[in-house]
């Protein structure tokens, strides 16, 4: 359910190396945050060209239950957004992997990378 290409937070994003612009990674919710919301109605996501802190606050997203916080999963300035959740923020829950990604990031420091758990190590803590 997890795939195992990917880096995850302790706060359910993902991260896929590489992004689709040079030095970037790519982040996104799990399907355990997407399936956890409900069906999201309204994305928020980091301006392109800023700066966000690995373990802040960079977005919401807005479901028919509640509002949900992004954070950024890594520090670094922001390259792109998927300006489709817009129109289609339903693709989050549809497919969280692929065509739901949020945004992407070039990396101020990739140690922050390593901080980031595998896939077994994020389910072991959906368990915990």
């Amino acid at each position: 359910m997890y795939p195992d290409d990917l880096k995850y937070s302790t706060e359910h994003e993902w991260v896929r190396e590489p992004g689709e612009h040079e030095g970037s990674v790519r982040i996104g919710i799990t399907h355990y945050a997407q399936d956890a919301l409900g069906d999201i109605v309204y994305v928020s996501l980091p301006e392109l060209g800023s700066t966000v802190d690995a373990g802040d606050t960079c977005g919401e997203l807005e479901s028919t239950k509640s509002v949900s916080d992004v954070y950024a999963p890594v520090s670094g300035e922001v390259v792109a957004r998927n300006d489709a959740l817009d129109a289609t923020p339903e693709l989050v829950n549809n497919d969280p992997y692929g065509g739901g990604w949020l945004f992407e990031v070039v990396p101020s420091d990739r140690t922050g990378l390593d901080a980031l758990l595998d896939a077994a190590a994020y389910e072991a803590s959906l368990d915990a």
